[in-house]
C-alpha cells in the first residue's frame, strides 16, 4: 500500500510562515543507526576553536561573542560561545550561572539598539558540537517576523545597511564592556571629502547600494563549511574575501 504524503500543517497559513502558493511535505528519511559526528567530534576539526579573538567582537577570559561577516536582513544577529570547548550539558555550575547572565546581558544590550523589538535566543547545535547560542533580533514593527519563522526571514530580507550594521555591532561590544571583558567591534570610519566631490561620492554610494542587493544570493550559490562566520572587518577599505553566513545556512535545522 503506498504512503499517504502528509498534509501541509496548519502553520503553513500563519502570517509569519514566509512562503505562499501550493506546498507539500518532503518524505521523511529513514532514521540511521549511528549519527554522523558534529564539528568538534571524533577527527572534524573544530572551527571555535581554532578562531582567533579578533574574529569576535567581545571577548572575555571564558566566553566570546561573534557576529556574521556582513549584514544581514535583521538588525542584529551575534552568536555567544563558550571559549573552551563545551557542550551546553558539559558546563560547571560556575559556567551555567554565567551564561544566564550573559545571555540577559546581551538580550538587553541588542534592546537597546534603535528599531528592535524582540530578541530571539535559540540554540541547536546539531552541526557543531561547541557551545553556541543564536541572539536574533526582530525589527519593531514588524509583526509578520513574530514567532519560529524568524531565522528563515533573515536570510529572505534585504540586508542592512554596512555602516548601521557596523555601529549596531560596536555599540553591543561597547555595552558588554561595561562588565567587564574585551569590545573589538568598531564603528566604520569617517570618509571625510572635499565638498567638490560630494555629488560624484553620491552617485558611486547609490551604484554600491544597488549592487549590494545579491549579497544573499551569492550566499546561496557558494558552498563554505557549515559554521565557518569569519569576524566582521573593521577596515571598510578592505575588501572582504569571504561569503555572508546567514542564520539560514547555519548549523542548526529548520524550527518547526
Amino acid at each position: 500500500m503506498p504512503d499517504t504524503p502528509p498534509s501541509v500543517p496548519d502553520f503553513a497559513q500563519w502570517p509569519s510562515f514566509p512562503f505562499e502558493g501550493e506546498l507539500r511535505v518532503k518524505r521523511l528519511d529513514d532514521p540511521v543507526a549511528v549519527e554522523p559526528p558534529r564539528k568538534g567530534e571524533g577527527d572534524r576539526e573544530c572551527i571555535a576553536c581554532s578562531a582567533p579573538d579578533e574574529a569576535y567582537i567581545w571577548v572575555d577570559e571564558r566566553w566570546r561573542v561573534r557576529a556574521m561577516d556582513r549584514p544581514t536582513g535583521l538588525p542584529m544577529v551575534l552568536i555567544l560561545e563558550s571559549r573552551s570547548h563545551f557542550d551546553l550539558g558539559d558546563l560547571s555550575n560556575l559556567l551555567a550561572a554565567e551564561l544566564g547572565v550573559l545571555t540577559v546581558r546581551l538580550e538587553r544590550a541588542i534592546r537597546s539598539l534603535d528599531g528592535v523589538a524582540r530578541v530571539h535566543v535559540n540554540r541547536w547545535g546539531d552541526g557543531s558540537s561547541h557551545l553556541h547560542l543564536w541572539f536574533l533580533a526582530r525589527p519593531y514593527g514588524r509583526l509578520q517576523l513574530r514567532g519560529t519563522f524568524l531565522s528563515l526571514w533573515d536570510s529572505i530580507l534585504p540586508p542592512i545597511s554596512e555602516a548601521q550594521w557596523r555601529e549596531n555591532l560596536a555599540l553591543v561590544a561597547a555595552w558588554l564592556g561595561e562588565f567587564g571583558g574585551r569590545p573589538l567591534a568598531a564603528p566604520s570610519r569617517i570618509q571625510w571629502q572635499a565638498p567638490a566631490s560630494f555629488s560624484v561620492s553620491a552617485m558611486g554610494a547609490e551604484r554600491t547600494e544597488v549592487s549590494s542587493g545579491s549579497v544573499i544570493e551569492a550566499a546561496e550559490s557558494t558552498g563554505d563549511p557549515v559554521g565557518r562566520i569569519p569576524a566582521p572587518r573593521t577596515d571598510p577599505d578592505q575588501p572582504p574575501n569571504v561569503r555572508q553566513t546567514n542564520v539560514g545556512e547555519a548549523d542548526r535545522p529548520e524550527p518547526v
